[in-house]
């Protein structure tokens, strides 16, 4: 199975995890597609940019704008790491 992020890889692997920090369950989801460069971190939630060019993916760049908006509606919060071509990952807690 792909997704955007990870539909140029051939060997696509997405995860879905959970730990426990701090007695506190922390979900992550993480790829080895795309990646982005984690300089632009901040920008990486902001409704309507896109950390990828429209012709290599498609998108509105609104997807992680309203997720991240959830998660801190229900008192999470959420970060995210990666590496330009190697992937990324996206933790996020609930409260």
């Amino acid at each position: 199975m792909t997704w955007k992020i990870t539909s140029k890889k051939e060997d696509a692997v997405i995860e879905f995890g959970s730990y426990k920090l701090d007695n506190q369950l922390v979900y992550y989801i993480r790829d080895n597609g795309a990646g982005f460069d984690s300089t632009f971190f901040n920008k990486l939630f902001e409704p309507f940019i896109r950390m990828h060019l429209e012709k290599g993916f498609e998108g509105t760049g609104i997807g992680l704008s309203i997720g991240k908006r959830i998660i801190s509606h229900h008192g999470g919060m959420v970060r995210a790491e990666g590496d330009p071509g190697k992937g990324a990952a996206l933790y996020f807690t609930l409260g």
